[in-house]
C-alpha cells in the first residue's frame, strides 16, 4: 500500500549574539531557547518512537550553547536575573524592567499570576524603563527576577520538584530562591546537546546542519543574485563576491557537528532556504547528500505555478509535482532536493496556536491525508516536508505546544498511512528521484531575496559589508596569526542573514536598536583586530527611527452612527484605539489582514469599530468568520458576523457560551459591515456597571482557524466612567 511519507524538519537557530571582542551577549536568546524549546522538541520524541524527524542545528547556535554550558558565556541578562535585588544599582533596575519583561503576555507571563501583576504595573517601553526602574521595590524586583526566568522553561524541566516548589511559592522570593533558578538553568543546558546525540544514536532523529553563521550563501557568493531572483531590485553600491567565504561557512559547520555529536550531517537546511546553483555545486563538494527549500523555488525552477484552492489545498498536478524527492544535477555535480509544502508548514508556524489542541492536530492530518490524495490514487507514495522554526512559533502556544504535538504524533504513530520519516530515510527508501537541471536562486519567502537586500537599509548594511571585507583583504597579511583568525571570525559573523532580517521593512521588534549595534559593533571590529580605527560610518545606526505601536485610551464618550461606512472623522474621536503592529514578530509569513480597532462607550452602549488593510470583498470569502470577544470581570460574550464579499450573511450573540441568539432578533444590538465593521452593544446587556472594566477583542477565522487578530496579545481595555471622570484621568490630559 502506499503511504504519506511525513518529513519534518525544525530548524533551530538563533544569531551569533556574542562580542568576541568584549566576550559579552548582547542577548539571551540562546539561553532561553535552549532552556524552553530545543530540549523540550527532541526529548517529546521519547515518547514517540514511530516518529521519526529531522532537526536542523544551527552551528553557531551550538557554539553559543557549549559556551553557556562551559561556564564561560559573559551574559549581563543572567548577571541581573541572578544579583540580590538589594544590590543591584538604578542602571542594573532600568535594565532588569527594560528586558526581563521581553515574554508573550499571554502564554508565558499570563502563565505566572504575580509575573502578569508585575508586568501591569511596571511594563514599559525602553523610553520609560528609566521612570519604571525607579520605582521597583527590591521585594518586586526579585520575583520579577526569579519568574522571568521559570517563564522560559521547558515543560519538562517545570516538573522538577524544586522547580515545581518556587512556583507553587508563587512571591516573595529570597536570595536563596534566585541561586536555585540559575543553578538550575545551568543544570538544564547541559542537557540539551546530549538529548540531540542520543535520539541521533538510537535513529530517533537526523541532525542536519546549516552555513556556520547562518548567511544567506546566494547573495554571500554574488549580491547580483538578488536581481535576479527580482528583476529591477535595487542593489548595494558594491558588490559582494565571495564564494569562498560560502564554502568555509559550510565546510565549518560540517565540521562542527562532526565535533559536537561524533558523525558529519547528510544534509543542510541552507540559511532561510536560500539556494542557487552555485550553493548546490559548493554543497556537492562539501560531500553534502541533500538540501531542502521552499516550494516556491520549485515553482520557479521548473516553471510551474503552485495552485491552492480556499483551503490551502493543491490541485492534482501540483500535489505530483511537489510531493517528491529530486536530483539536482549539472556536470559532476549532484545532490537531493526536498521542497516544503508552505502552506502545511504555515499551519503549524502561524495558525494552530490559537485552536484547541485535538483540534489543530486533526485539521493537520486533515489537510496532509487530503494534499496526498493524488499521489495515493495511482499508488504511488507522497513526500511531505513539512520544514518550520522550531522554537519561535511555540511562544504563541499555551504551555509550548506540547499538547498540540502529542496529539499529533499519537495520531501519525498509530494511523498505518503515515510514516514519520528522517529526510535520509526518505531518501533510502524511494526510487530514483525526478530530476532538475537548474535551480532558480531563491529563498523560502516568496522565492527571492528581498528581505535581505534591496531596501535602503538592506543595501547599506552591504556596503558596509564590502567595505569591511576589502580592507580585510588589504590588510591581513600584516597582521599576526590571532589578529587575521579574530578579523575573520568577525567578517563570518557579519554575514550573517540576521542582520538585514531586522534591516528594511519586513521586520521589527524591540530589540531592533541591540541588532543594528551588534551587527556595526562585529564590523568595527574587524578594523579593530588588524589594527586600525574603524570608519566614522559604523557610529551611525543603520535602522531607521520608525513610529511607535499605537495604543491610546478613551478619552471622552461617543456617539458614532452604526452604518458601516467610514464617512464620520469624529463619530470616533476619543474611541480607546489599537492600531496593529505588522512587525512585531520574529516570524516572516502572519497574515495581516486588521488595521485598527475601536472601543469606546457612552451613557447606554459600547461601540466596537475595526478597520481592514484591504476591503472585506478581497479576501472575505465563504466560511469566513469576524469575532468580537467582550469581557467583563465575570462573564465573557461573542458576538460573531459570518461574511463574505457582499458583507454580513449572519449575526449572532452569546453569553458565557450559552446559545447563540441573531442579533436582529435585538433592536438595542447593531452591526454593519461595508467599508469598515461597526457594531453597538448595550451595556446592560454587558451588565457593566459604573466602574467596571470591559475588555474586547477583535479576530477573524476561516474554516474554524484563526487567520488575524487585534490585538496579537491582550485586548482593547475600557473604564465604564462617567464622561467627566474619563475626561479627569491622568492618561486622557493633553
Amino acid at each position: 500500500m502506499p503511504s504519506i511519507r511525513l518529513l519534518f524538519l525544525w530548524h533551530m537557530h538563533q544569531p551569533f549574539y556574542k562580542d568576541l571582542v568584549t566576550g559579552e551577549y548582547r542577548l539571551p536568546w540562546v539561553r532561553l531557547h535552549a532552556l524552553k524549546d530545543y530540549f523540550g522538541m527532541v526529548k517529546l520524541l521519547d515518547e514517540f518512537p514511530g516518529v521519526h524527524q529531522t532537526f536542523n542545528l544551527v552551528p553557531s547556535l551550538i557554539t553559543q550553547i557549549q559556551d553557556y554550558v562551559s561556564g564561560t558565556a559573559n551574559d549581563p541578562f543572567w548577571e541581573v536575573a541572578s544579583r540580590p535585588a538589594s544590590e543591584l544599582g538604578l542602571e542594573e533596575r532600568r535594565f532588569a524592567v527594560q528586558y526581563l519583561f521581553q515574554a508573550n503576555t499571554d502564554n508565558m507571563i499570563g502563565r505566572y499570576p504575580r509575573y502578569r501583576e508585575l508586568w501591569q504595573k511596571f511594563h514599559a517601553t525602553p523610553e520609560e524603563a528609566a521612570r519604571m526602574g525607579a520605582r521597583i521595590s527590591d521585594s518586586e524586583l526579585a520575583d520579577l527576577q526569579v519568574l522571568s526566568q521559570i517563564a522560559w522553561m521547558d515543560e519538562v524541566f517545570l516538573q522538577d520538584s524544586q522547580i515545581r516548589e518556587l512556583i507553587q511559592k508563587a512571591r516573595n522570593y529570597s536570595g536563596e530562591d534566585q541561586q536555585l533558578v540559575i543553578q538550575k538553568q545551568k543544570e538544564f543546558l547541559g542537557q540539551v546537546l546530549p538529548a540531540y546525540a542520543e535520539a541521533a544514536q538510537r535513529g530517533s532523529i537526523e541532525i542536519s546542519t546549516s552555513p556556520f553563521y547562518h548567511p544567506i550563501l546566494p547573495l554571500v557568493c554574488d549580491t547580483n543574485a538578488g536581481a535576479i531572483s527580482h528583476a529591477g531590485l535595487p542593489l548595494p553600491t558594491e558588490r559582494f563576491r565571495h564564494p569562498e567565504d560560502a564554502r568555509e561557512q559550510i565546510a565549518r559547520g560540517l565540521t562542527l557537528h562532526e565535533q559536537a555529536f561524533g558523525f558529519r550531517p547528510h544534509g543542510m537546511w541552507p540559511s532561510e532556504g536560500s539556494v542557487s546553483d552555485e550553493v548546490l555545486t559548493i554543497a556537492h563538494q562539501c560531500g553534502l547528500k541533500w538540501l531542502a527549500t521552499d516550494e516556491g523555488v520549485l515553482g520557479r525552477s521548473i516553471g510551474f505555478l503552485f495552485h491552492r484552492d480556499g483551503s490551502g489545498k493543491l490541485d492534482p498536478e501540483g500535489a505530483e509535482r511537489l510531493y517528491q524527492i529530486y536530483r539536482w544535477e549539472q556536470d559532476e555535480a549532484h545532490v537531493n532536493v526536498f521542497f516544503r509544502d508552505h502552506s502545511l508548514s504555515d499551519l503549524i508556524g502561524f495558525v494552530y496556536s490559537g485552536v484547541p489542541p485535538q483540534e489543530a492536530a486533526h485539521d493537520f492530518i486533515h489537510h496532509v491525508k487530503d494534499s496526498a490524495v493524488p499521489l495515493l490514487s495511482k499508488g504511488q507514495n507522497a513526500i511531505v516536508p513539512v520544514i518550520l522554526d522550531g522554537e519561535n512559533a511555540w511562544e504563541s502556544y499555551p504551555r509550548s505546544g506540547r499538547e498540540f504535538l502529542r496529539r499529533l504524533y499519537q495520531t501519525i504513530e498509530g494511523d498505518p498511512v503515515f510514516e514519520a520519516l528522517t529526510f535520509s530515510e526518505a531518501i533510502a527508501r524511494e526510487k530514483p528521484p525526478a530530476t532538475i537541471g537548474s535551480i532558480f536562486p531563491g529563498s523560502w519567502i516568496n522565492a527571492n531575496f528581498d528581505v535581505w537586500i534591496g531596501a535602503p537599509e538592506d543595501n547599506l548594511a552591504w556596503d558596509h559589508l564590502s567595505a569591511a571585507r576589502d580592507f580585510y583583504a588589504d590588510h591581513a597579511d600584516a597582521a599576526s596569526p590571532d589578529q587575521r583568525q579574530l578579523a575573520h571570525e568577525e567578517l563570518l559573523i557579519a554575514e550573517g542573514s540576521d542582520w538585514n532580517w531586522w534591516y528594511g521593512p519586513e521586520h521589527h521588534s524591540a530589540n531592533d536598536r541591540d541588532f543594528d549595534e551588534l551587527y556595526r559593533k562585529h564590523l568595527s571590529n574587524v578594523y579593530h583586530a588588524l589594527g586600525a580605527a574603524p570608519p566614522e560610518v559604523l557610529a551611525q545606526p543603520i535602522a531607521a527611527m520608525r513610529a511607535r505601536l499605537q495604543f491610546t485610551p478613551q478619552t471622552a464618550y461617543i456617539h458614532p452612527s452604526i452604518d458601516g461606512r467610514n464617512v464620520g472623522y469624529f463619530d470616533w474621536l476619543g474611541a480607546a484605539t489599537h492600531v496593529a503592529d505588522r512587525h512585531s514578530s520574529a516570524m516572516h509569513g502572519k497574515l495581516f489582514l486588521l488595521d485598527t480597532g475601536y472601543a469606546g462607550i457612552d451613557e447606554e452602549n459600547l461601540y466596537c469599530r475595526l478597520d481592514f488593510m484591504e476591503l472585506a470583498g478581497e479576501w472575505a470569502v465563504e466560511n469566513t468568520l469576524l469575532r468580537v470577544t467582550i469581557e467583563t470581570a465575570e462573564k465573557s460574550f461573542r458576538l460573531e458576523a459570518r461574511i463574505s464579499a457582499d458583507g454580513i450573511q449572519e449575526s449572532t450573540f452569546a453569553t458565557n457560551g450559552s446559545e447563540k441568539k441573531r442579533i436582529e432578533d435585538d433592536i438595542a444590538l447593531r452591526v454593519r459591515l461595508e467599508t469598515i465593521f461597526e457594531a453597538q452593544v448595550p451595556l446592560r446587556l454587558l451588565g457593566a456597571k459604573q466602574g467596571a472594566t470591559v475588555r474586547v477583542r477583535f479576530s477573524l477565522w476561516r474554516d474554524r482557524l484563526p487567520l488575524d487578530a487585534l490585538p496579537q496579545e491582550g485586548s482593547l481595555e475600557l473604564r465604564v466612567l462617567p464622561e467627566e471622570e474619563l475626561a479627569a484621568l491622568p492618561y486622557a490630559k493633553p
